[in-house]
């Protein structure tokens, strides 16, 4: 199946072109015709193209040169295919601005069968374009595995304040990743060849979580026989991650405020004032903000921890992450356990997605885990799957067809997961782009996405 692409055409008069549109919309891509350089320019911005199809005097001209300039900015993902008049490419290179990237030259007339051959291939290169570029992202951020559009945006916005000092508030249910986040603030900071550091807070008492962060002093408590650092001044000029401060007891929150406020510590048993230099990244699964309203944490240190809030969606709002994670840590557990795990039947991945997974990401890292370790063959079957999860799981929801002939294969490499996955359960629906899109818990526009990425329109 050919790769379905946006394809933005320049041309004018729009009318010469006409057969050229219709024969890419045969072939399923999604052509638009503009012309002039300005609409073209509006057009990248307000979507961007797979493919640009440009005039070669266009392309040869003081606009043209802007125009291949501006559509890299703007699109950096996009091919260009040059119109020419010339059928050889050497010729119409000519006309064009030096180091220009042209994916092809198509001579006039314009074949429509080899134009809409020239789109996919350059459809599909713009494609491994753009999952390189979001590869990147992800090697820089090690241990936090997405294709998800939300959590890609949230990875970005990690990385642009990571480089400041403002004190960043991490959200997100048990699971979701929060200390992961942390990890990545500190790494992507100037701080990053300091100590880092992580506590806590739920289920330790006042006197114990105030000696732990600001230490003590010899004599201070019985049991103080010397003099004891606390987290503050151990990691001075690095990164420390208090986890669970919603647990924070209320008194302990007036002696942090002071800390962030001044960066100020005094240790137990002790008058004298240190001070200290410590980005703070703080975590919670409680709903602060409700907290705050209810008298149960401080307004005054909710202002100054939220600077900057990261909300981490639960891994069920972003169940087209599932196949990557299940093959990431599959990778992982089977690197340390050392063992030899090749495929996993398809059957699993729809347990596995139908799941609602309370405990998020970490939840899945322990079934996968158990999973590999317990597994007989190089294939992870249905079998392998906790009973919980086999017993209780609806594969096909209620209300949609189970039609014959879904693929129902021995075993099913890594890279195949996701595709599969999407198009089993685009065939469950009938081809239903609006319930495949729920059943999957993703949005429309990342299904479409989806669907383009592994030619499945």
């Amino acid at each position: 199946m050919s790769e379905s692409a946006f394809v933005l055409i320049v041309e004018d008069p729009p009318d010469q072109v006409e057969p050229l549109v219709r024969g890419l919309r045969e072939q399923g891509h999604h052509p638009s015709v503009v012309a002039s350089l300005e609409d073209a320019l509006d057009s990248i911005r307000t979507r961007r193209p797979d493919v640009i199809i440009a005039d070669a005097q266009l392309a040869g001209s003081g606009n043209g040169a802007r125009l291949i300039r501006e559509s890299k900015r703007l699109a950096p993902d996009a091919e260009i295919i040059i119109l020419s008049p010339d059928a050889d490419a050497a010729d119409a290179s000519r006309n064009l601005p030096a180091r220009t990237d042209v994916f092809d030259y198509l001579p006039r007339p314009v074949d429509v069968e080899s134009a809409a051959a020239a789109v996919s291939r350059a459809a599909e290169r713009a494609r491994g374009n753009r999952l390189l570029r979001e590869s990147r992202l992800h090697t820089e951020f090690e241990g936090i595995v997405t294709a998800n559009e939300h959590m890609i945006r949230i990875l970005r916005r990690v990385e642009r304040v990571a480089d400041s000092k403002l004190t960043v508030l991490v959200l997100g249910e048990t699971g979701t990743g929060k200390e992961l986040v942390a990890r990545a603030i500190h790494r992507r900071s100037p701080r990053r060849n300091r100590l880092y550091r992580t506590i806590n807070c739920a289920g330790l008492n006042e006197n114990l979580l105030e000696s732990e962060l600001f230490g003590h002093v010899k004599g201070a408590f019985t049991g103080a026989v010397a003099d004891r650092k606390g987290l503050f001044e151990a990691v001075d000029g690095g990164t420390l991650f208090l986890d669970e401060v919603g647990d924070m007891p209320m008194p302990m929150q007036a002696k942090l405020l002071r800390t962030l406020e001044n960066g100020e510590i005094i240790p137990v048993g002790s008058n004298e004032i240190r001070h200290v230099d410590v980005r703070v990244v703080a975590a919670t699964r409680r709903n602060i903000r409700e907290m705050v309203d209810a008298g149960e944490f401080r307004d005054d240190l909710f202002y100054r921890l939220n600077q900057v809030v990261i909300r981490l969606p639960a891994l069920r709002e972003r169940r087209e992450d599932i196949p990557l994670l299940v093959k990431h840590f599959i990778e992982v557990a089977a690197t340390n356990h050392g063992k030899e795990i090749q495929s996993i039947h398809p059957e699993v991945i729809r347990h596995l997605a139908a799941h609602s997974w309370p405990g998020n990401a970490r939840e899945l890292r322990s079934v996968i885990e158990a999973m590999v370790v317990e597994a007989e063959g190089s294939t992870l079957t249905v079998g392998d799957l906790p009973e919980e999860l086999r017993a209780s799981t609806q594969i096909v929801p209620a209300g949609l067809p189970n039609p014959a002939g879904l693929p129902n294969t021995a075993g099913l490499t890594m890279e195949q997961l996701e595709s599969l996955h999407i198009a089993n359960t685009l065939k469950m629906t009938g081809g239903n782009r609006e319930k495949t899109a729920k059943m999957l818990g993703i949005g429309a526009r990342t299904l479409y996405r989806k669907l383009r990425e592994y030619g499945l329109q």
